[in-house]
């Protein structure tokens, strides 16, 4: 059969988009990892694509808004990769957005499982304005004090991760809900109100329009260069333990996604050891396998800011069940019902 130029044209364009599709992972992202001039994700996909020719395509969102964002593109998928945190991370996997896959180094993982991995390592933190606040406060009943009346904000929960961490955080410290709802219901008095970005409050902490917020360890480290009034606290429960709820970031593959392979080649890749052995160094992450430890200042000061801390974690699929009964009877608590 005699190609016309049309013919030709089209053939030209179809092959050339396929050797582009095959050479591109798109990846669905919390917040936090891509911080920065040279952080862990931008070195590490520059690597990747180096290493393998395959060029990363990022977007990134809130911890529960980019599984919402899988959710409406269920029916044609357009990431291969998802990275965030619990319990939005079993919701994905509950709702069979994920596919089965075992990284390699899923054997030197703790909690690994066939459809998600942890991929770095973190912590529900707070943060204070050091220049307003001449020590942190002391407890959680501190945070009721008047002076914190529309000085203190935490994002929300079933929006932010971390939002939903101090919730969390709050049964923990109050050995269990009813407790738990009945200080966020008085702490409301001094809240500000509702934020889906747990990020944008260290600047607010750092310009004194905040005394008191909510964070995480990686990004409030990586921010307080950047924020010199902010400083890491976790308020004293009833015995005066003080407790952090370890919130890693989770990666899994996802479910019908376009380039599924290459979404498998990023992902064994990010939890190799000379990719983690990095995500201190360059995000202020702790890695997660077991069988490295880093060697870089940032990783040890992330130690150290965590002495003296009991870090604790729930039963993730539990909490992925109950929460939506719980959001809900957070709003109620919180407009004052």
């Amino acid at each position: 059969m005699k190609r016309t130029p049309l013919v030709c044209l089209l053939m030209a364009t179809f092959c050339a988009t396929a050797v582009f599709a095959d050479n591109i992972v798109t990846v669905y992202s919390a917040d936090g990892l891509h911080d920065g001039n040279d952080s862990w994700y931008k070195n590490q996909f520059e690597a990747f694509t180096q290493q393998t020719g395959i060029k990363v395509q990022y977007v990134e969102s809130g911890s529960g808004a980019i599984v919402e964002r899988l959710v409406k593109e269920r029916t044609n998928p357009q990431a291969d990769v998802l990275i965030t945190v619990p319990p939005f991370i079993q919701r994905a996997a509950k709702t069979q957005l994920l596919a089965e896959f075992m990284p390699d180094a899923a054997a030197s993982i703790a909690n690994s499982n066939r459809y998600y991995t942890p991929l770095v390592n973190n912590y529900l933190t707070f943060i204070y304005n050091a220049k307003m606040l001449k020590s942190p406060p002391e407890n959680w009943s501190s945070l009721l004090d008047s002076r914190f009346k529309n000085k203190l904000q935490y994002s929300t929960p079933g929006q932010a991760g971390d939002g939903t961490a101090v919730m969390l955080q709050v049964f923990h410290s109050f050995n269990g809900k009813d407790a738990g709802f009945d200080y966020l219901g008085k702490l409301q008095a001094n809240n500000v109100g509702p934020s889906a970005s747990t990020g944008k409050l260290t600047a607010l902490v750092n310009k004194g329009e905040l005394y008191v917020a909510n964070g995480d360890l990686q990004m409030n480290l990586s921010q307080m260069a950047r924020n010199p009034n902010v400083q890491i606290f976790w308020p004293q429960d009833a015995n005066g333990e003080r407790s952090a709820l370890v919130l890693p970031y989770v990666v899994g593959l996802v479910n019908n996604g376009p380039e599924t392979e290459n979404g498998k080649k990023l992902i064994n890749f990010l939890l190799d050891k000379p990719s983690q052995n990095r995500v201190s160094e360059l995000s202020w992450g702790m890695p997660v396998r077991s069988d490295i430890t880093p060697e870089d200042k940032q990783y040890r000061t992330a130690v150290k800011t965590l002495d003296g801390v009991k870090t604790w974690q729930p039963n993730w699929d539990d909490v992925e069940t109950s929460l939506s009964n719980d959001i809900s009877r957070w709003q109620k608590v919180t407009d004052g019902e």
